[in-house]
């Protein structure tokens, strides 16, 4: 008996655990891993009253239960990849912010982008991080792994292409809700270029360069602390929204 339950257990946890893997915030490298699996086995503890009878089920048929741990692992790491694209969003709005304000040069290494990323990018990140949590935003995250066993039963193949479907509505969806998120500035980036192309023609004497590279700094980076907030609440609408909506 105490072997079924661990199977069962296991069965549960493989998907749970694989979505954190992949979760904004939860996946980031300044979690340690003990911490992580530690997040994962209490989420798989207090879900197993609820998923037990299925996972049970699952459990007592041996010879399949590595294709259904299989299974469990991809459709987990499927769930927590979408997600996780939705939430690239605020990286895109900040990485334009960034260009159009001047600092693009200024990079840092960011493991949750998987390389390089501007300094104004990784700032709205971490922002947008602690306003989904402020927001509880990540509730929907963890309510949607108790609700995909109700689509996505244990055990069961999932449909590749309706996962393939929706990770390309995900990824117009994030590229959308992210030049939306930086809409200011890009306003702000040609109302700039077009009052220095006109000052340019009508005193070509100035040496637009040396004045254009602190004026467009510091003008940018006041409108940018100006919608920032706005950014950040933007984004966790549109997060909450795609979970409550796009998701399903």
């Amino acid at each position: 008996m105490l072997e079924l339950q661990v199977t069962a257990f296991l069965i549960v946890f493989a998907r749970v655990g694989a979505v954190l893997m992949m979760l904004p915030v939860f996946a980031e490298e300044a979690v340690p891993g003990r911490i992580r699996l530690l997040i994962a086995g209490g989420m798989t503890f207090g879900m197993m009253g609820l998923l037990g009878p299925g996972a049970h089920a699952a459990a007592i048929d041996t010879t399949a239960l590595p294709g259904t741990l299989l299974i469990e692992l991809g459709t987990g790491l499927a769930m927590g990849a979408i997600v996780k694209i939705i939430f690239h969003a605020v990286s895109i709005a900040g990485s334009v912010i960034s260009m159009q304000v001047g600092l693009s040069s200024a990079v840092l290494f960011d493991p949750a982008q998987g390389g390089q990323a501007p300094l104004l990018s990784k700032f709205v990140t971490v922002g947008a991080t602690v306003v989904c949590m402020a927001m509880q935003v990540h509730h929907l995250w963890i309510a949607s792994i108790i609700h995909s066993y109700a689509t996505f039963p244990i055990g069961g193949i999932p449909p590749l292409h309706d996962f393939a479907e929706l990770a390309v509505l995900a990824v117009g969806r994030s590229m959308t809700l992210g030049i939306g998120l930086a809409a200011p500035l890009l306003v702000y980036g040609i109302v700039f270029n077009v009052a220095l192309g006109l000052s340019a023609r009508l005193a070509p004497a100035i040496q637009i360069f040396f004045i254009a590279q602190p004026l467009n700094l510091l003008l940018g980076l006041a409108v940018t602390a100006v919608s920032v907030g706005g950014l950040l609440t933007g984004f966790a609408f549109g997060m909450a929204d795609w979970m409550q909506s796009g998701w399903h």
